[in-house]
């Protein structure tokens, strides 16, 4: 099995703390005024700095970037569109949320966008799990319906995509003769995360790559093997991916201090609105991840001057980025080598794409790309380095 890597376009800014830019950081959070530092400042999610982090990801030899969706991201769509021409080889993994546009629009979206990138864009579907942000665009349907959306949603992209036009009638959806100009070469292969029952399903029945965030491998093993029966009564197999952020350095102590330095940068209070934020949560994946430090919050513990590796869950598998952040919220930390051996046991449970991150994005993705590539392509576990300029792959068909 060659192991798959990705990384991540911060497209709601970034910076040198966990709270000074990135993904997901509740808003209202900020870095305390006496933490800042001259190396804190925030960077803005400009086109300029998403190309170099874009450029730096091709130039390392990540596969892909996953550009995330919500209210406080730039649009992916259009962000990832402006990188196409500042790119050769690298494919952009666009999450969007179905429901805030008819099916036969995304699927025309992506077939023209496969078009004029060369085949280089893939689907990560977000359902999502947050009923406020969902009522901002529009959609007030709950958390199962939403799924359930999701699931006829996905038949009609597919079936626009299919070589007649495609008529469907369900709860949410009627379209009569769906169909794109031309059926996109290769088909967008569609990503897909989502940890409660109603999720299950919908991944079985559409989805090529099921996503899971960094919870340690007895969790992770668990899933893989639910959604492997759950595809298997569907007469489908699917690929697994795992979403995390990477702290790794030349020696284990290096990182971990670094880990020490994020973690100096919160407080009580950063710590205590973030988790009221996330608590609101109706993700069954969200409430996973908040359970992963719930140990160390119920200890009272202030983030400043604590070690970090109270907040070492499993072997390298650090849960201190989920005290601030929504979504993924545990990170690899160690040396390359304790990294990449980490990878290797996720990989033995079947987990083949890594779609990464790190603080700031451009300075991790060099440390990732430089250190633990190389160790993974050694050991045989993944392709080796493109040439420069190489020429984008063709992305795999849907099963």
């Amino acid at each position: 099995m060659t192991l798959r890597f990705h990384w991540f376009l911060p497209t709601n800014g970034d910076g040198r703390t966990l709270i000074g830019g990135g993904h997901n950081v509740p808003r209202g959070v900020g870095l305390p005024a006496a933490r800042r530092g001259a190396a804190d400042r925030f960077r803005d999610p400009d086109i300029d700095y998403l190309a170099q982090i874009a450029r730096t990801a091709e130039h390392l030899g990540f596969e892909a970037v996953l550009t995330p969706t919500g209210t406080w991201c730039e649009d992916a769509w259009l962000v990832t569109a402006a990188l196409i021409r500042e790119t050769s080889r690298l494919k952009f993994l666009v999450a969007f949320r179905p429901g805030l546009v008819s099916p036969t629009l995304a699927a025309q979206m992506a077939a023209t966008y496969q078009r004029i990138s060369g085949g280089r864009l893939a689907l990560n579907v977000v359902t999502g799990g947050e009923s406020t942000e969902q009522r901002r665009f529009g959609d007030h349907l709950d958390h199962d319906e939403r799924y359930a959306r999701t699931d006829e949603f996905l038949s009609v992209v597919r079936g626009a995509w299919g070589a007649e036009p495609f008529d469907f009638t369900g709860k949410h959806y009627r379209v009569e003769g769906a169909t794109v100009r031309r059926r996109p070469e290769p088909v967008p292969e569609v990503y897909f995360g989502g940890s409660s029952d109603a999720a299950g399903p919908v991944a079985a029945r559409h989805v090529d790559v099921y996503l899971t965030w960094g919870e340690p491998p007895d969790q992770v093993a668990a899933k893989i093997a639910l959604l492997r029966r759950l595809a298997a009564a569907e007469g489908r197999t699917l690929r697994f991916g795992i979403r995390l952020h990477t702290l790794s350095r030349d020696t284990s102590a290096q990182a971990w201090r670094e880990a020490g330095r994020l973690l100096d940068s919160l407080d009580r209070d950063s710590v205590g609105q973030a988790q009221k934020a996330l608590a609101a949560s109706e993700s069954v994946g969200q409430r996973r991840m908040r359970a992963l430090h719930e140990r160390y919050r119920a200890n009272g513990k202030v983030a400043h001057g604590t070690d970090a590796r109270e907040l070492e869950i499993y072997p390298n598998l650090w849960a201190g980025v989920g005290l601030v952040r929504g979504g993924a919220g545990t990170a690899l930390v160690g040396s390359h080598t304790e990294v990449a051996d980490r990878i290797q046991e996720y990989a033995e449970l079947g987990i083949e794409e890594f779609i990464l991150s790190g603080y700031p994005h451009l300075e991790e993705a060099y440390w990732f790309g430089e250190g633990v590539l190389p160790e993974l392509r050694r050991r045989g576990e993944t392709r080796p380095a493109p040439a420069p300029g190489a020429a984008s792959g063709a992305v795999g068909a849907p099963a």
